[in-house]
């Protein structure tokens, strides 16, 4: 379960991780709250700063990846992370001093985007490099449970850290932790890395990876997927907060509090995840979607507080179980110099959708009801793991497969094959 911890390098990473992902999650409840309590509760003005922040994404994140598949991601991971902890910074300084307005929050939200836009393929497809191919899954898994422990200790940290101190301080915080990530990278051995081919300059490197993602019909069918489901169903930050404000008439701590409930499932998912480790497979990616667009769909209708945050915790496992097992597809079966670009349209798909999804959501808590996002985003959900369900199995005769390479298990090779072909090998 914990196997990626053996190597020196990934548990630095690890521990550098869990501070600053605390203070990262720190930021993101004072953020949305900070922009609910300079507009008045307006939803659309959340929808608006989430779209500034994660806008960027639809330019830089394929960028991103080309950089990641020709120069060292250590370094452009430093780079990234001290402009994040700049953009705390600024902002925390600002609302201290009360000076803090809205159109503050939105430009370094935009900026925070950018930034981040760059760093996420890098630091997805750095993972393989600190680990190696064995222990890949393990590590990807144990990503999903650091990232999900401070997403239980951020959230509820920074409810109560508001309520008593305000949410200037809780920028600073997290300007700080960023120390904690830095410092582990500049103490990683060079030596202990493993090596992967990089990918040489040239021209046309982007188009190069959106004509092999799209020339394999399990990549095509599970990114599109991943983009309905991240642009309409993960709508948390933005429903939450408006159903714990405007809904049930509670503070900033009651909306840390059904962060954590969702945090909490997705810790637990992370767990299995680390546990099933080195076997990704298209079909529990499927099941997991579903399942969640029916989950999400509950939550919404959920009529009290406390059936929300019950409902969350396993609402959370499901996110978990899909985004993890759609990881390790795509970096367990891509080559090594093309990871980075796969890894970028990843979180094109992933992240890029929020600009239109958060906009359209917020007018759905104000116009209809503060639920609406959370019902909506089920359907939308249920119906694109539906869609790639029967497209996978039933689009050219084909159905879902996995079989192992001849040296052993050690690295899942997906495949997809003809059914036919499939029943006559089995009779």
């Amino acid at each position: 379960m914990f196997a990626a911890l053996r190597t020196r390098n990934y548990r630095l990473w690890a521990s550098g991780q869990i501070v600053s992902l605390v203070g990262t999650w720190m930021q993101r409840v004072a953020q949305d709250w900070l922009v609910l309590t300079l507009s008045g509760g307006n939803g659309v003005a959340v929808g608006i700063v989430m779209a500034l922040q994660f806008g960027p994404t639809l330019l830089l994140s394929v960028w991103g990846g080309v950089l990641a598949d020709r120069y060292d991601k250590r370094t452009l991971l430093m780079i990234t992370q001290a402009f994040a902890a700049v953009c705390g910074l600024v902002l925390g300084l600002l609302d201290v001093g009360n000076l803090v307005e809205l159109w503050h929050v939105y430009v370094i939200a935009f900026v925070l985007g950018c930034s981040s836009a760059i760093d996420a393929p890098v630091r997805q497809s750095f993972t393989i490099e600190m680990v190696g191919k064995e222990t890949l899954a393990n590590a990807i898994a144990l990503n999903s449970m650091t990232f999900n422990m401070a997403r239980i200790i951020g959230p509820a940290l920074s409810g109560v850290l508001i309520t008593f101190i305000g949410t200037g301080w809780v920028f600073l915080i997290n300007a700080a932790s960023f120390a904690a990530v830095f410092c582990a990278l500049v103490a990683m051995r060079s030596a202990d890395l493993f090596h992967v081919e990089r990918a040489a300059r040239a021209k046309g490197q982007v188009r190069e990876g959106f004509r092999y993602v799209w020339g394999r019909d399990d990549l095509r069918v599970l990114l599109a997927t991943v983009f309905m489901v991240s642009t309409f169903g993960l709508n948390f930050p933005l429903s939450l907060a408006v159903l714990a404000r405007n809904t049930f008439g509670s503070g900033a701590d009651a909306y840390g509090l059904l962060s954590t409930a969702l945090a909490v499932g997705t810790l637990a998912g992370a767990t299995l995840a680390a546990r099933r480790y080195g076997t990704p497979r298209l079909r529990l990616f499927i099941g997991a979607v579903i399942a969640f667009g029916v989950f999400e769909i509950l939550v919404g209708l959920m009529p009290n507080y406390t059936l929300v945050a019950v409902l969350l915790v396993p609402t959370g496992a499901l996110i978990l179980t899909f985004t993890t097992s759609a990881m390790n597809i795509l970096q367990m079966s891509v080559p090594s110099e093309m990871r980075g670009r796969v890894m970028g349209i990843y979180m094109l798909c992933f992240l890029g959708g929020t600009p239109i999804g958060s906009p359209v959501l917020g007018w759905l808590a104000d116009a209809l009801d503060p639920r609406a996002p959370l019902v909506f985003g089920g359907l939308v959900s249920l119906a694109s793991g539906t869609f790639a369900a029967v497209y996978l199995l039933r689009h050219n005769n084909l159905r879902l497969c996995i079989s192992a390479p001849a040296e052993g298990r050690r690295l899942p090779n997906l495949q997809i094959q003809p059914w036919r072909r499939a029943n006559a090998d089995a009779s």
